[in-house]
């Protein structure tokens, strides 16, 4: 399976959107640090995903995602777990 996921910073309340193809330890990592463009915001919380069984179908998303009009409306949807 291939996700689009989002998580939340519990540090500033940022929102990060990401790919993956193992999502709990792509997780795993966000948390460790080890990502490089998340490491400064830790701890994150996972708070919605999508999962794919194609790999460009979940990068489709993805992308559409970060872009504003669609980051907008997600985080209407999602509003109650951003709180």
């Amino acid at each position: 399976m291939f996700y689009a996921y989002v998580l939340k910073s519990l540090k500033n309340s940022d929102i990060y959107i990401g790919f993956s193809d193992d999502l709990k330890q792509r997780y795993k990592d966000h948390n460790s640090k080890r990502v490089k463009s998340t490491k400064g915001y830790a701890p994150w919380k996972l708070v919605y995903y999508e999962a794919y069984k194609n790999k460009q179908d979940a990068t489709k998303r993805e992308k559409q995602l970060k872009l504003h009009k669609a980051k907008t409306d997600l985080k209407k949807q999602i509003k109650s777990s951003l709180e």
